[in-house]
């Protein structure tokens, strides 16, 4: 199942797919930010959070340098570039029996780095508010 999940991320990521958030994410999936304090929890929130960040992310510059994976779980390093500034990171996610995702965490480096993730996650949320 490590293969299927995770050859289904990288598809949604090189794709910039959105759509196929829905069928990877379990349905209580809980999702840690790193610049919100609390986990949220839920596919629906999950998928909201992940969409932005495919927005805010996923541009020329982004790609995978490091991927470590177990049986049920990845470790996905990434590097990227946004309005100048260096991105460097880290995607850690777990899944279940059925290969869908039930907790995803996102760690950021440096300072400035997360400073300015957390600005433009801000307005892509605020911007996608009914």
């Amino acid at each position: 199942m490590a293969i299927a999940t995770l050859a289904t991320w990288h598809h949604l990521v090189s794709t910039r797919d959105t759509r196929g958030l829905a069928d990877l994410l379990a349905d209580g999936v809980v999702f840690h930010s790193p610049v919100v304090h609390t986990p949220q929890v839920g596919k629906p929130v999950t998928s909201q959070y992940l969409a932005a960040a495919f927005h805010v992310f996923f541009n020329e510059s982004f790609r995978y340098v490091r991927e470590t994976t177990g049986p049920s779980s990845a470790v996905l390093e990434f590097q990227v570039e946004i309005d100048g500034i260096a991105v460097n990171g880290i995607d850690s996610f777990q899944w279940d029996a059925d290969g869908r995702i039930t907790e995803f965490k996102v760690f950021i480096r440096p300072l400035k780095a997360i400073n300015l993730v957390h600005q433009k996650m801000a307005a892509m949320l605020q911007a996608r508010q009914p």
